[in-house]
This record gives structure tokens, C-alpha cells and sequence, in this order.
């Protein structure tokens, strides 16, 4: 058994998480040689108990290590280790970092400048609006946006930072093989195909209320900083920007409405100290080193426009439903046959390249 066979199995197993199995290496050196130990060495690691200890003893009958890795083979994806080149350098650096890393897709280079961008799963128009512009103007200029793939909020991140042909990462609550929420099935094979999937639980893993949060320790380790874009007092993104400071790394949030609930969460982090975030400058201005505004090409929320001006299909379609005149976004689904999610990241898109202007009412016109 080679080391990252070792890794996987230990990931699997019932009572070792990161932390314990960072002792356990610290004593017997190597993974593979945790699997061996009898019940009495690992009885002398400090930090492992009676119960611990049996179930690594026992690991064999309880995990499915060969189906495992045959699973991970026919699905397409990968593991990284931590002693792995692609592992993100960030997440190293947390206190407890994945013990595996199950990837489908690619992490590159490019990640290592990467913002998480979060927010509730029950959100407004405003929200998602403001979310795929940020996404968008931060991906334009090289950032790797970060999120959890969930509804609401961390969608349209990612489908904003797609629309501007950047990458993204999404980072699951669950096993890689589930799709959750079922309707962002396309929206996770697009961001495989030009990012990544990434979650440390194995398959068939179901997301649960402690898997959320373990899952957004990995949104905020991996990132230089996190932006919320619209929480409540008790969202679940609020879990993150606290692991971000934690970590020492930044935390931005996007004001609302004051009479706004949805925006209540946003304004307490703001209290707390966490930066106001209007535009994606407001995020590059806190990561000068890595993006100076000399050397950057200008955002789009600067430019409006996109180095080549090339639509997409969608684009295309929504483009030409547009007039001069006023029309509403559900007239525009209705003509273009589109999907509403597909509508809105070309309405966003377009509106980016100022080809279209959008109007008070989710109206919109042509521009040009």
C-alpha cells in the first residue's frame, strides 16, 4: 500500500480526523505504517483513545478501501496528499487541514490567488446580482473565485467568475459523486471543466449539518480572503468569514438595505471590523503585492468590456431578443427559450460588455 492508498483509507475511517492522524504521523512516520500498528501502539499516541485506536485496528472491515480507489478511477477525479504540488499552500497552513483532497477538475498554479466569495441559500435579487458582479469583475483580473457550490449566493459567484471565463472552485459538503443541489448538475460539469470540485469526504458521502461547517473551513483555508455577500445573523456563511478570521485572513461583506434581514449579518460583520466591500477594487486593494493596479489590467467594472469581444450562444440569443425598448427579464426568458440561470449570466455578461443596461424593475435594453 503505497501512501496516499494509506491517506484515503484513514480518511474513511470513523473517529480519525485531521488532527489525530497529524499525531499519528508525527509518531509512526508514515501513513501506511498507522495501518499496521497494533491496538497497543497506537494506544501510546497522545490524543488517541480505546475507541480510536479499534477502529484503525479494525479498519479493513469496516471501509471498502479497493472499492474506494476503483471508484475514484471510473469517476474521473483525483486525490491529493498534502506532500502533494498542486495541494493548496493556504490550506496547508490551517490548523487542520484535509487529510485528502478528492478533486474533479484541476487546481493550478493559479489558485494560490483565490477569494472566497458566500452567502445564504435564501437570498434577494440584489444578492445574486451583486454576487455575479463581484465573482466576474474578481475573475476578469486573474482571481480563482471560491465557494461552496450551494444555492443562492455561492451559484451565481460561480456563475459570475464563469462568465468572465475565469476560474472557480467549489468546494462540497459531501461525497464528490453527489450533486447537491440537484439543479447545479450543469453548473458543476462547467466548473469541472474549467476549475475544480474539490471535498475531502469520500463517496456517497451525504452532506449533513456537520458537514457544512467543516466544509467551510476548507472555503476560507484555501483563500487569501472571504467575501460575504448577503447573510442573515444565522447563516452558515457567517461560520466562514469566522474561520477566515481565525486563520488571520481577511473578511469583507457587502452592505444592504438597513430594513433588510438578509443583509443583517453583513452589516454585523462590518461592526466587527470586517472590510465594506462595494466593487472587486475594494478586495484588490487589500492584495496590492499581488495585484497592483499598474500592473493589472483595468476590471471590467473599469472597462465594461472583455479583451475580445466574443459572445457566447446564449449571449447571442439574449442580445438579439433586446431592443432599444424596455423589456422585463421574464419576457426575455419567454423570447430566448432560455433557462432563467442561463438569462441572467448572459444579461450579466452582457451588461459587463455594455451592450445592455439594465433598468430599475429588471428591465433591460440594448446599448449598442
Amino acid at each position: 500500500m503505497d501512501p496516499r492508498e494509506a491517506f484515503v483509507a484513514l480518511n474513511m475511517i470513523s473517529h480519525v480526523g485531521p488532527v489525530r492522524v497529524r499525531q499519528l504521523l508525527d509518531h509512526f512516520g508514515e501513513a501506511p505504517t498507522i495501518l499496521r500498528a497494533s491496538k497497543a501502539q497506537l494506544l501510546q499516541v497522545r490524543g488517541i483513545g480505546d475507541e480510536t485506536a479499534q477502529a484503525i485496528v479494525d479498519w479493513e472491515k469496516s471501509i471498502d478501501l479497493a472499492g474506494e480507489l476503483k471508484r475514484i478511477q471510473e469517476f474521473g477525479c483525483h486525490v491529493l496528499i498534502q506532500s502533494d504540488d498542486a495541494y493548496p499552500e493556504l490550506l496547508r497552513q490551517i490548523y487542520d487541514p484535509p487529510v485528502v483532497l478528492y478533486v474533479k477538475g484541476a487546481l493550478t498554479e493559479k489558485d494560490k490567488n483565490a477569494v472566497a466569495m458566500v452567502g445564504s441559500r435564501m437570498t434577494t435579487s440584489y444578492g445574486l446580482e451583486t454576487a455575479r458582479k463581484l465573482a466576474y469583475q474578481l475573475a476578469y483580473v486573474g482571481v480563482t473565485v471560491v465557494s461552496g457550490g450551494a444555492r443562492g449566493i455561492d451559484t451565481a459567484s460561480h456563475q459570475g467568475a464563469m462568465s468572465a471565463k475565469g476560474r472557480t472552485v467549489a468546494v462540497l459538503g459531501n461525497g464528490i459523486n453527489i450533486v447537491f443541489p440537484p439543479e447545479n448538475a450543469e453548473l458543476f460539469e462547467r466548473i469541472a471543466a474549467n476549475g475544480a470540485l474539490i471535498t475531502q469526504f469520500p463517496f456517497n458521502r451525504i452532506a449533513d449539518k456537520q458537514s457544512f461547517p467543516i466544509r467551510n473551513r476548507i472555503v476560507a483555508g484555501m483563500t487569501l480572503g472571504t467575501v460575504v455577500v448577503e447573510a442573515n445573523l444565522t447563516s452558515g456563511a457567517l461560520i466562514t468569514a469566522n474561520f477566515a478570521v481565525d486563520y488571520g485572513r481577511q473578511t469583507f461583506a457587502v452592505p444592504g438595505r438597513i430594513d433588510s434581514p438578509r443583509s443583517k449579518g453583513c452589516h454585523d460583520l462590518i461592526k466587527k471590523g470586517a472590510k465594506l466591500c462595494e466593487s472587486a477594487e475594494d478586495v484588490l486593494s487589500e492584495f496590492e503585492y499581488l495585484f497592483p493596479a499598474t500592473n493589472r489590467p483595468p476590471s471590467a467594472n473599469e472597462t465594461g468590456v472583455l479583451p475580445a469581444l466574443v459572445l457566447s450562444e446564449p449571449e447571442q440569443k439574449v442580445y438579439e431578443t433586446l431592443s432599444e425598448e424596455e423589456i422585463s427579464i421574464d419576457d426575455v426568458i419567454r423570447q430566448s427559450g432560455l433557462p432563467s440561470s442561463a438569462v441572467s449570466v448572459a444579461l450579466l455578461s452582457l451588461e459587463m460588455k455594455r451592450m445592455v443596461k439594465q433598468l430599475p424593475g429588471k428591465m433591460f435594453r440594448r446599448e449598442r
